[in-house]
């Protein structure tokens, strides 16, 4: 954890099931239509900084680092609620999204289906 950075709730650590990197998949969904936006993974301090803040940070497992939501692009997650699974092993995030959640520019990271046997492009 960097210096000054924000403690994860005893509450929270008791019950969120991290795996042996310190990571705990976290999917974010837009609060108010359901949209399903993207999946990404969480460190405490990650998660941390997310309650702290109101504005979502991730961890990237690539960059091996934290990865605030938005901070290049300006397609922030504002965090509405945090949810915990019944197993303590996967995050909701209910967030309030700015600009398109994936960095490919669509609004969500789940545009391509499996359909007739090809992957396929949603409108």
């Amino acid at each position: 954890m960097t210096e000054n950075a924000p403690a994860l709730p005893d509450t929270l650590t008791q019950v969120i099931a991290f795996d042996a990197r310190g990571l705990v998949p976290a999917i974010a969904q837009q609060h108010d239509s359901g949209e399903i936006l993207m999946m990404a993974w969480m460190s405490a301090e990650s998660l941390a900084e997310t309650l702290s803040t109101g504005q979502v940070c991730y961890w990237s497992r690539s960059r091996q680092s934290l990865w605030r939501k938005g901070e290049t692009s300006g397609n922030v997650q504002r965090l509405v609620e945090l949810r915990v699974d019944c197993d303590g092993d996967t995050l909701l995030l209910l967030v309030d999204q700015t600009g398109p959640a994936c960095h490919t520019g669509a609004q969500n990271c789940f545009f391509r289906s499996w359909r007739n046997g090809e992957l396929v492009a949603r409108e």
